[in-house]
């Protein structure tokens, strides 16, 4: 399968708009082997909000009506350095840059994409302190699910003790 991965916009590249991506898309001969790999610093760095929770809502829902959920195969999961619609590709770590903790909070609990393969794409190296970047955002990442996933979890009991 080949997936076309979501660009910043840079220069004269394609791919930045999902319009663009879906028409692509559809002059595959074979549409079963393409696909998308949505990158989340290249999605805000092309204009596309994530870090509202509204402007992430229309985001993704714009995805799914232009080129379709199903056929979003894996993410690109990194922060980004620049401003919103700024059509530079610059990658941050996950709560260190624009985007903010937030939006992978939303990322992470929205269903569409469980069970989605999600790539970590921030700088590499070390902190100050010795340990691995990867392990440090691996770690946030985590710990967001899991607040997230404790979170709703006390809500749910809370609704349904309320309805007995």
């Amino acid at each position: 399968m080949v997936l076309l991965e979501t660009t910043a916009g840079q220069g004269s590249s394609l791919g930045w708009r999902f319009e663009e991506l879906a028409e692509l898309l559809g002059q595959v001969e074979r549409p079963e082997r393409g696909g998308v790999c949505l990158d989340t610093a290249h999605v805000w760095a092309a204009g596309y909000d994530l870090r509202s929770e509204a402007g992430y809502e229309q985001t993704m829902g714009a995805l799914g009506d232009i080129i379709g959920v199903e056929r979003v195969k894996v993410l690109h999961v990194n922060d980004s350095k620049t401003e919103l619609g700024s059509r530079v590709d610059r990658h941050e770590h996950i709560g260190k840059g624009r985007l903010g903790r937030q939006a992978f909070g939303w990322l992470l609990r929205d269903e569409r994409w469980r069970g989605r393969p999600m790539i970590l794409e921030t700088p590499k190296g070390e902190t100050a302190g010795g340990r691995q970047w990867d392990a440090v955002n691996l770690g946030v990442l985590r710990r967001l699910g899991r607040r997230l996933t404790t979170k709703n979890t006390k809500e749910e009991e809370r609704k349904k003790s309320e309805n007995l």
